[in-house]
């Protein structure tokens, strides 16, 4: 059981971070909910032919993000709450994202005001936090 947890061999991005990241994207989406439990080290490192120290450091590092606690005995859980604070690696996704949408529309010939207007009011939708 991966808990639909990937490994690209073939990324730059390093395994632990691979693993990292998709598992603070399936907290953020709703497909790991607070007291779920992650696959143990040894299990997600067999499953995905990694070493069990490049799973441990991803768990290592979730858990110091807040995103995951580990219990003796009760394995690697989803922390209740998660994070408060936004994933840094999340910030600059959705900046560069933004980023390229913003240049997207000024290209297609909407004026600076207009594509900042829009997007505080996609920002308004998404309402308060």
């Amino acid at each position: 059981m991966t808990a639909g947890i990937t490994v690209d061999p073939d990324s730059p991005v390093p395994a632990f971070e691979q693993i990292r990241q998709q598992v603070t994207a399936l907290v953020a989406a709703g497909e790991l909910q607070p007291g779920d439990r992650l696959p143990t080290v040894r299990q997600l490192a067999s499953d995905l032919r990694l070493t069990p120290g490049t799973v441990s450091r991803a768990y290592q590092e979730l858990e110091r993000g807040g995103w995951v606690v580990t219990g003796r005995g009760a394995g690697t859980r989803i922390a209740d709450p998660t994070p408060l604070g936004p994933d840094p690696a999340g910030i600059e996704a959705a900046r560069q994202a933004i980023d390229r949408l913003s240049a997207g529309l000024l290209r297609a010939g909407l004026p600076g005001e207009t594509v900042r207007e829009l997007l505080l009011e996609a920002a308004d939708r998404l309402g308060p936090r």
